[in-house]
């Protein structure tokens, strides 16, 4: 493993839990969580596709009364079609990363059982497939409610900040330190859970691991704006958390094996 909390530390673990699911043992856990995300990634590719075209259109439609500005005209758009693009492959990302949490929620909290058994050769306390599918969805609620109360209040702090120059020039940094956060909470929380610890201990305790949670949510996030690229990142990542949580958080209170 990397030395702890370095914004690269967090880019590793996400290259060595795409390693871990190809492991004997662990393949067959990644099964449904990838059936359920090329099912949303149809149906959520298809909407964004649809909206590309709208948008087009609407920008055509819009700006043809300035014909006699080509040039200026043609800016215009190309400028704010490309950010309305940016900004819906933004929403795209978080969508899919939403609905197929909530779908697949049960599943990634046994493959994080799983990953964490196999690199440290130590058994949890077993669970049946229902006990984890209450518990995780009840996590999972518990961290919907955060991410949007805090969300809307993100929301417009950089809404307000965006008019305020030459202030407006960290709103894409915050936006990305923020988004880096939720990423990073929604996949360490998995192991996590499995340990029982309080949603808000750990937010407390990831505090201290900055960097690393920087690292590690901004790839999550990358992968989850590339079509087709999202299909897998959700079980990387959730595999990504769990060799974060064993390294830097639980490898502190136990005895666990480093890998």
């Amino acid at each position: 493993m990397p030395p702890v909390n370095t914004l690269y530390s967090g880019f590793h673990y996400c290259i060595k839990g795409a390693a871990l699911l190809l492991q004997p043992g662990i393949k067959r856990f990644v099964l449904v969580p990838l059936l359920a995300n090329v099912v949303v990634f149809l149906v959520l590719t298809f909407f964004l596709i649809q909206s590309f075209t709208t948008v087009e259109h609407w920008f055509a439609g819009a700006l043809s009364a300035w014909s006699w500005l080509t040039f200026i005209a043609s800016f215009i758009a190309a400028f704010l079609t490309g950010l309305v693009f940016f900004l819906l492959f933004v929403i795209y990302g978080y969508s899919f990363n939403i609905i197929t949490n909530i779908i697949a929620a049960p599943f990634y909290g046994l493959l994080a059982e799983k990953i964490e058994q196999a690199i440290t050769q130590t058994d949890l306390s077993p669970e049946s497939i229902a006990q984890i599918a209450v518990r995780t969805l009840k996590r999972e609620i518990i961290k919907l409610w955060y991410f949007i109360s805090r969300g809307i209040i993100v929301f417009f702090g950089l809404f307000i900040l965006s008019f305020i120059p030459p202030l407006n020039l960290l709103v894409p940094v915050l936006a990305l330190l923020w988004s880096a956060w939720v990423l990073t909470l929604q996949y360490i929380d998995y192991p996590a859970d499995n340990h029982k610890m309080p949603f808000h201990s750990l937010r407390q305790t990831l505090k201290s691991h900055k960097y690393s949670t920087t690292g590690l949510g901004s790839t999550i996030m990358l992968g989850s704006m590339i079509p087709v690229i999202n299909i897998v990142v959700m079980p990387v990542a959730v595999a990504a958390g769990t060799l974060m949580w064993v390294n830097e958080i639980a490898g502190k209170k136990t005895l666990l094996a480093q890998q």
